[in-house]
């Protein structure tokens, strides 16, 4: 086997892996928020769509390189073999393109129905409704308290910077005063 042929093989093989993986990811981002967990998947969604489009590059230039290879393979039947399997990697590659699109718009339905529940329980009564009121106030709490921190710190730091600047100015008025006896004995 020479080393276009080789070259090929191998190309095929990463080919099938990226594949394997997207698909994974595919399939994760359709699942996204159907455990009920909305919110917390709907920050894993970002992700795992970084994931999937870095893969879908990668197929974009597999198909490229098999392209340019295809044209080198030493015989006739295997260069029109190999720009079949150009084609059938472009329809594969559109097909997973469709595929994400569509399981992206599964998960926005299935994390929205998910906050719909979860505002559900939130607004209902129950004991659960009280467990999740409960540690929702919690975070807001700890949030106020976070806020208040930061301002109170704001309000010192400003206070330090009008002190340093009035020590600034009243040292520039002493050294006038004492800098102005010997101005005026030189004169």
């Amino acid at each position: 086997m020479d080393e276009v042929s080789l070259a090929v093989e191998n190309l095929k093989k990463e080919w099938d892996e990226t594949v394997s993986q997207l698909q994974e990811t595919i399939r994760a981002i359709e699942n996204c928020g159907k455990s009920g967990k909305g919110t917390e998947e709907a920050n894993a969604l970002p992700r795992l769509n970084g994931a999937a489009q870095d893969g879908l590059s990668s197929l974009r230039s597999m198909q490229f390189r098999l392209g340019l290879l295809a044209q080198q393979l030493p015989t006739m039947e295997e260069v029109q073999s190999g720009q079949a399997l150009v084609e059938i990697w472009k329809e594969q590659y559109q097909k997973l393109h469709m595929g994400l699109r569509n399981a992206n718009f599964q998960a926005k339905a299935n994390i929205k129905k998910a906050a719909q529940e979860e505002r559900e329980l939130l607004l209902g009564g129950g004991e659960e409704s009280t467990v999740r009121r409960r540690n929702l106030q919690t975070k807001v709490g700890m949030t106020s308290a976070a806020e208040s921190i930061t301002e109170s710190l704001r309000r010192s730091r400003q206070m330090m910077v009008q002190e340093v600047e009035r020590s600034a100015s009243t040292l520039m008025t002493v050294g006038m005063f004492i800098n102005l006896p010997v101005v005026l004995c030189c004169l």
